[in-house]
């Protein structure tokens, strides 16, 4: 006999349960249990490790550089010295150590002079902070399962807001923050019980409300796919939560244990607590995020992982699917599409539009635009894009020169018949292009295939 479960039958109250007829409190009980269960995959699974990890060892090599770059901006503004207690905040959980780390890394900014650099020099020094915050992205396009980066224009302007924009607005906060404790007003309220207690608990939450707004915030900028405020909130109250937790946690462990890593590791045993610690908050940071995309994309959370795979007949509907709309907005002189667009008005994941996309722009038939939106054009003239190329063209998509048709085996009677499926679509089609199917589906539908019509973000 198997010896009985006991945790089987809240295995399957979770995942059996119909969340369309259950009461909203329950709804969102189970809801929550099901992320829970999803994050912990795939954390297991090992890939969210691994980008925490390459975060790491970016960190370390860009650290300096940001700061440095940081300290510039900050320095025209006069909140320069502000630098240093948010670095102390950071590293606290390092206990003692943590502010010889943060001194040292202040030193280090401390030396890096621009003139002494040359020109070669800066632009390392803006190329190294550059790179991280391309490996963030990528990163949190992992987790949101898209899998390109920003174009060049649109990287250029979100990275330069965050190098430049992004310490004053923090330390602006911050200053706030400290006018509004400071104020006497504030000391007066809190005299008065009990307002007084009141406000001094808030005062304890303040952290963990920065902490989770900056986290929220990440998630809505970095990821290159549209994030709902709600899902963004979600995952920054998580993460945030998790990060303050996992800061007290480990500066509990550096009080027992560092004497034994600083005994095995000697004066190598900083470095070591450092990386432990900026691989836990880089992997709480891909958590939370990872918690916004199962929010905002519930149709992913399910018992197993989620593979998505694309059959071939589904592909060349997508494909024609695909071209249509944006050759009937590029004839009606509309906005073109964007991934999110199309994913929400064919009811299709992002990630299989993209990869359609892909597919229609190496095959020279779509051309993406420069906008701070990546949005789509017809590559030349609809009327002279026959269907017949197009249908080919997806068909034999992906082939290399590793894996083609070319290297098969020669068997006559299979050649033969590829070769009447191949002319039974050519006469299908006949000289029909894509201007035909456009206009097919303007008459069809006059009003259809609209940006206008689509909520951005709509689940699919």
């Amino acid at each position: 006999m198997h010896p009985i479960n006991p945790w089987r039958p809240l295995f399957q109250w979770i995942w059996n349960a119909d969340l369309r007829s259950v009461p909203t409190a329950q709804r969102a009980v189970v809801m929550a249990l099901r992320i829970t269960y999803v994050v912990l995959r795939d954390l297991l699974h090992g890939q969210l490790n691994l980008r925490a990890m390459s975060l790491v060892y970016t960190t370390l090599l860009s650290l300096v550089p940001l700061l440095a770059v940081s300290f510039s901006v900050l320095k025209g503004f006069g909140v320069h010295n502000q630098i240093e207690p948010l670095l102390l905040q950071a590293f606290a959980p390092l206990g003692e150590k943590g502010h010889e780390i943060a001194e040292r890394i202040l030193s280090f900014v401390a030396n890096v002079k621009v003139g002494v650099l040359g020109s070669l020099g800066l632009v390392l020094l803006m190329y190294t902070v550059i790179s991280l915050l391309q490996k963030i992205e990528s990163a949190f396009n992992f987790v949101w399962r898209v899998d390109r980066l920003r174009g060049f224009s649109e990287r250029f302007s979100n990275y330069l807001s965050v190098i430049l924009v992004g310490p004053v607005l923090v330390f602006g906060a911050l200053g706030i923050t400290a006018s509004v404790t400071s104020n006497a007003f504030v000391h007066r309220l809190l005299t008065i019980e009990p307002l007084g207690a009141m406000l001094v608990e808030l005062g304890r939450l303040l952290p963990y409300v920065l902490v989770c707004g900056a986290f929220s915030f990440l998630y809505i900028l970095i990821p290159n796919t549209r994030v709902r405020l709600r899902a963004a909130l979600t995952g920054g109250l998580v993460g945030g939560v998790l990060w303050q937790t996992a800061g007290w946690g480990f500066a509990r462990f550096i009080v027992t244990s560092s004497s034994k890593y600083a005994a095995i590791y000697s004066s190598f045993a900083i470095l070591i607590l450092l990386l432990i610690w900026l691989y836990l908050s880089w992997l709480v940071l891909l958590l939370g995020a990872q918690v916004a995309f199962y929010v905002q994309h519930p149709q992913y959370v399910s018992l197993e992982r989620v593979q998505l795979r694309i059959s071939n007949r589904l592909k060349e509907h997508l494909a024609l699917a695909v071209m249509a709309l944006i050759g009937v907005n590029h004839y009606a002189d509309r906005r073109p599409w964007d991934v999110d667009e199309l994913a929400a008005y064919l009811h299709m994941p992002g990630e299989t539009i993209a990869r359609v996309l892909r597919i229609l722009i190496d095959l020279g038939l779509v051309v993406e635009t420069c906008d701070e939106r990546s949005r789509f054009l017809p590559a030349r003239d609809i009327g002279n894009i026959a269907l017949v190329d197009l249908i080919a063209g997806v068909r034999a998509a992906e082939e290399d020169r590793f894996l083609a048709e070319s290297q098969l085996s020669r068997l006559g009677p299979v050649d033969d018949l590829m070769q009447s499926i191949e002319a039974g679509i050519g006469q299908g089609l006949g000289r029909t292009s894509v201007r035909d199917l456009v206009l097919g589906l303007l008459q069809a539908e006059p009003v259809a295939a609209t940006p206008a019509d689509v909520t951005p973000g709509d689940d699919r």
